[in-house]
C-alpha cells in the first residue's frame, strides 16, 4: 500500500489527503514530525518537508503540487484539473494564491504561530504582532472566496478542482485552531460548508491532535 508521510496542520499534507480521497485511493499515513530530521525521512525527501508520497512499487513523490497532479494524471476520475489549458491555468494560479500568498500571509501566522512553536517546530515565544498580521490577512483572502463564488459554482468555474481543494486545506487548517471569522463572511463560509461536505474532507474533520483539540464548529457542517 501506498504511504503518505504528514502532519495534520500540514496544509500541503491535507491537500494530497483530500485528492487521494477524492480519487478513492487507499494509503498508510504516517505522521512526520519534521523538525526531528529523521536521517530515514530525509533519505526519502533531502527538503526535509511533508507530503512526501511512496508509491507501492518504492517511487518517492514530494511537493503537493507535485503530487496532486501526478495522481490527478494517472488516475482520472474524478478528474480535479479541466481539459481546457486556460481552465488548467486558473486552476493552477488560485492553488499557487493559496498555496503561497494564503499560506504566507495567515497560515504561517496563525497556525505556525500557535501551534508549530508549541510543537518543537520552532523556538521563542508566539509573535504577537504575527498573529496580528495573519488575523488582518486573512479577510482579505475570505473576501476574495466570497467574490469568486459570486460569479463562479466553485473557486475556478464550474466544477470542483484542485484550486478548492488547495484552498479548503490552507482554510481547515486556520479553522482548526478557531481563528476563521466566518460571521463576517458569509460567501466563503457558504464555499467552506459545501467543500466540508464532501466524503473526501471527512478524515480531514477528523483529525484530533492531542493537548489542541479543535473547536466544537470545527467538525460539523451546519456551522
Amino acid at each position: 500500500m501506498r504511504t503518505l508521510y504528514h502532519h495534520p496542520l500540514c496544509p500541503f499534507s491535507r491537500t494530497v489527503r483530500v485528492v487521494l480521497a477524492e480519487k478513492r485511493l487507499d494509503f498508510q499515513a504516517e505522521i512526520e514530525r519534521v523538525w526531528d530530521r529523521r536521517p530515514e525521512f530525509l533519505a526519502l525527501n533531502a527538503a526535509g518537508e511533508v507530503p512526501v508520497l511512496v508509491e507501492d512499487g518504492g517511487t518517492v513523490l514530494a511537493d503537493a503540487a507535485a503530487i496532486a497532479e501526478y495522481v490527478d494524471e494517472t488516475v482520472r476520475e474524478p478528474p480535479l484539473l479541466p481539459g481546457d489549458p486556460l481552465a488548467r491555468a486558473e486552476v493552477r494560479r488560485l492553488a499557487g494564491w493559496f498555496g503561497g500568498k494564503f499560506h504566507r500571509e495567515v497560515t504561517v501566522n496563525l497556525v505556525g504561530e500557535k501551534v508549530f512553536r508549541r510543537l518543537g517546530s520552532a523556538q521563542g515565544e508566539p509573535d504577537s504582532r504575527l498573529i496580528r498580521a495573519g488575523y488582518a490577512a486573512i479577510h482579505h483572502h475570505l473576501d476574495y472566496i466570497g467574490w469568486l463564488t459570486e460569479r463562479r459554482t466553485w473557486l475556478a468555474g464550474a466544477q470542483y478542482t484542485l484550486a478548492d481543494i488547495a484552498a479548503a486545506a490552507q482554510v481547515s487548517c486556520v479553522d482548526y485552531i478557531g481563528d476563521v471569522p466566518w460571521d463576517r463572511h458569509p460567501g466563503a463560509k457558504d464555499w467552506y460548508a459545501r467543500v466540508k461536505s464532501r466524503p473526501a474532507f471527512r478524515s480531514l474533520l477528523a483529525d484530533h491532535l492531542p493537548g489542541l483539540p479543535p473547536p466544537r464548529h470545527y467538525a460539523d457542517l451546519d456551522f
